[in-house]
């Protein structure tokens, strides 16, 4: 199937957190996607495709704008996010092709979400939140965990502390690995679901995105520890 490509102009950077932004881009027409899905971005960085392309998730949700929300951080040895953070100003073009992913949310939400994200791997569960408040979708309990090393690091933080209190049945934890003065949980993620989700159940289902080893240990503790089936467990490799 022939691939189609778009072109935006960024039209908003903002810092969010140190060695991450948050980057606007307005396209000629609305693109329709599903929350949680990610566009590939035809960088100039060389010849060849693997040089050039990168996938994003959309942090925002499906609406009738024509503007795209994506959550970067910085790389200090990749070329894309060199690119993107040096070189890139509001005005600047970009081209993409997508969008694409099936970490997506079920047709029909039967089952308790819980989201488990470290960095910027929170950028499809922002998506698919906005869409389940902004469209009024029946669900259950929807419970976002996030991870990251300090306080300073903790992306949407208002927003989401926000949406707690207004979308029913929506809970929200945050661990810090490295910041001792952290009053809630200070760690990784994992002591989070294990604590919580400990009782196997068959009504639940799980969303993992972040860096491979986080995905892998979760995967471990799920599956392998917990006994939750397969198909109780869904993920989405970040960077």
């Amino acid at each position: 199937m022939p691939v189609n490509w778009y072109e935006g102009v960024v039209r908003e950077i903002r810092e969010e957190a140190p060695d991450v932004r948050r980057f606007w881009l307005e396209l000629p027409e609305t693109l329709a996607f599903e929350a949680g899905q990610f566009v590939t971005m035809d960088l100039p960085l060389g010849d060849k495709r693997l040089q050039r392309w990168r996938s994003y998730s959309i942090a925002n949700a499906p609406s009738n704008s024509k503007m795209l929300e994506f959550c970067i951080v910085r790389n200090p040895n990749g070329p894309a996010t060199k690119y993107l953070f040096e070189s890139v100003t509001p005005g600047s073009i970009l081209r993409f092709k997508g969008p694409d992913g099936a970490f997506v949310l079920p047709r029909v939400i039967e089952k308790d979400l819980v989201f488990i994200c470290t960095g910027t791997g929170i950028a499809p569960f922002r998506s698919m939140l906005q869409y389940i408040e902004q469209n009024n979708i029946p669900h259950r309990n929807l419970h976002l965990i996030f991870g990251t090393r300090h306080e300073s690091g903790i992306l949407y933080r208002r927003e989401l502390e926000e949406l707690q209190e207004r979308l029913p049945g929506f809970s929200y934890d945050v661990a810090l690995s490295r910041q001792a003065d952290w009053t809630s949980y200070k760690g990784y993620v994992h002591q989070i679901y294990l604590e919580k989700y400990k009782e196997t159940r068959p009504d639940v289902e799980f969303y993992l995105c972040g860096w491979a080893n986080m995905i892998d240990e979760a995967l471990q503790n799920l599956i392998g520890e917990l006994r939750y089936e397969r198909s109780q467990v869904r993920f989405e490799l970040y960077g």
